[in-house]
């Protein structure tokens, strides 16, 4: 039975997970006010976001490994208490470089989402599990609409600075929550972190990550970025060779094979490219000048309100997730949250002359990602041996990640590959864009009618990883 009130410990991760979120995506729309503030080139100032998608995805899957080995609260307090310092740092930052550097260090947050999915498997009873999960999911997801549509007010208001020492007000009062209140959980691998494993799979993701983030700048046929995608690929391949010798791998890549993990990750990866492109690039296109023969002239803060019913969308999607999930099953909710987003993304790549019909759209898209999100977390979470939750969340975030970044890089290519005299992108790049996100997202769907449709209950995850009976002697079957 839970030994603190279940109701404290998820509203101290969700706070704490809802915040990284947010800080995901709530510089974005300000990253040109950012670049005149601190007197710095364009280039240069989108390595504010660069670094933090960076240290994320190397961060993320190491310390979910870490807290299943050392506990989950005390790895939860320490990272709540480095983004906290990352918030002060970025607050106060007197130039650009300590603003990537703390950036760099916020990026250690990305840890944050698999801890809370594993003290929710850990401390909540087992009937609470799915529904507490799509609920934090829905939180998550609501978080990095927060971002885009608080920053353009915040900015206007106040200052750049306030999108930081907002959250520093809000993780220094989770932190002294969470050291209080939140359980330590009594669920610990075995082993210990392998040193090795950590840093090729940091080394393989900076060196895919980071040319597909700079390949508009660089050039996609220039050596540095070909260099490192041939360096990426050695790498994985490296990863993937000690991890499997490893007694004590930081990612079991036979949990990874597990048929609900890996088709999970699958979607993750196609839907991850559709959902975060087109958070980069809609905002972009409403705040286009009509003259361009698209795009409404809108203000931050206005292309911020017309991305309001994704975030209400999202959250009330994914809170109903949660009530859903029993009735239905993960796979089915899956599958229609992918499909949304796919109808969503056709509907923009058509109609897109009238700002309603954007409103639409983020509504329609907001579905699909409340369902989506929170139906992987309780895929990912049922599947796998309760002491591999936080390393296989985290890969799943990554996962995610690594589809966003792809999915952002290829949609600029068609978006600036063609510019008018202006300098502006023409429409059909936007259409050509908007329709590869939607072939994506329907490949995401397709991807989820693998998801298997019934999976080992709790007790057999481990069986399935480890090739070992169950406790009960037979698996439980419940729906997926």
């Amino acid at each position: 039975m839970p030994r603190k009130s279940t109701r404290l410990t998820f509203a101290v991760l969700a706070t704490g997970a809802g915040v990284f979120a947010m800080l995901q995506s709530l510089i974005a729309p300000a990253l040109p006010t950012v670049q005149h503030a601190l007197h710095t080139s364009q280039s240069t100032a989108t390595w504010v976001m660069t670094a933090y998608l960076l240290s994320a995805s190397v961060f993320t899957p190491i310390l979910g490994r870490i807290g299943d080995l050392i506990g989950k609260k005390r790895t939860l307090v320490a990272v709540l208490l480095v983004v906290l310092a990352g918030c002060l740092l970025a607050a106060l930052a007197p130039n650009i470089g300590m603003l990537i550097v703390a950036r760099v260090v916020q990026g250690v947050g990305g840890a944050l989402f698999p801890l809370s999915f594993g003290i929710i498997r850990d401390e909540f009873a087992p009937s609470e599990v799915p529904g507490s999960i799509s609920n934090l999911s829905a939180v998550i997801a609501a978080g990095g609409g927060v971002g885009i549509v608080a920053a353009g007010p915040i900015v206007s208001a106040l200052d750049y600075r306030w999108l930081f020492w907002i959250p520093v007000a809000v993780v220094a009062a989770t932190t002294l929550i969470a050291l209080r209140y939140v359980p330590e959980s009594p669920n610990r691998a075995e082993g210990k972190v392998s040193w090795l494993g950590a840093v090729l799979l940091s080394a393989w993701l900076v060196a895919l990550l980071l040319p597909l983030s700079q390949a508009g700048t660089w050039g996609w046929g220039s050596v540095k970025v070909l260099g490192l995608f041939t360096v990426a690929v050695v790498l994985f391949v490296l990863w993937l060779l000690a991890e499997a010798r490893s007694r004590s791998p930081l990612i079991d890549l036979r949990v990874m094979r597990l048929p609900a993990v890996w088709t999970t990750n699958t979607v993750a990866l196609l839907f991850g490219a559709g959902m975060y492109a087109l958070w980069s690039f809609l905002p972009a296109f409403v705040q286009t000048p009509s003259s361009a023969g698209y795009g409404f002239g809108a203000s931050v803060t206005t292309s911020g309100l017309l991305m309001l019913p994704m975030l209400l969308a999202m959250f009330c999607s994914g809170i109903l997730s949660g009530r859903l999930e029993p009735v239905v099953g993960a796979k089915a909710l899956l599958t229609t949250g992918a499909a949304l987003g796919a109808v969503a993304l056709g509907f923009l790549a058509l109609w897109h002359a009238a700002q309603w019909q954007i409103a639409v759209v983020a509504g329609v898209f907001g579905l699909g990602i409340g369902l989506a999100f929170a139906s992987m977390a309780n895929l990912i979470v049922g599947s796998v041996p309760p002491e591999q939750t936080g390393a296989a969340t985290g890969m799943n975030a990554n996962i995610r990640t690594i589809g966003g970044s792809i999915g952002a890089a290829v949609t600029s290519v068609l978006v600036t590959g063609r510019l008018q005299p202006s300098g502006l992108p023409y429409g059909s790049g936007y259409t050509h864009g908007f329709t590869l996100l939607a072939v994506l997202c329907l490949a995401a769907a397709l991807a989820a009618l693998l998801v298997p449709v019934r999976r080992a209950g709790r007790a057999t995850g481990t069986a399935r990883a480890t090739g070992e009976p169950s406790e009960a002697g037979r698996p439980t079957a419940v729906r997926g």
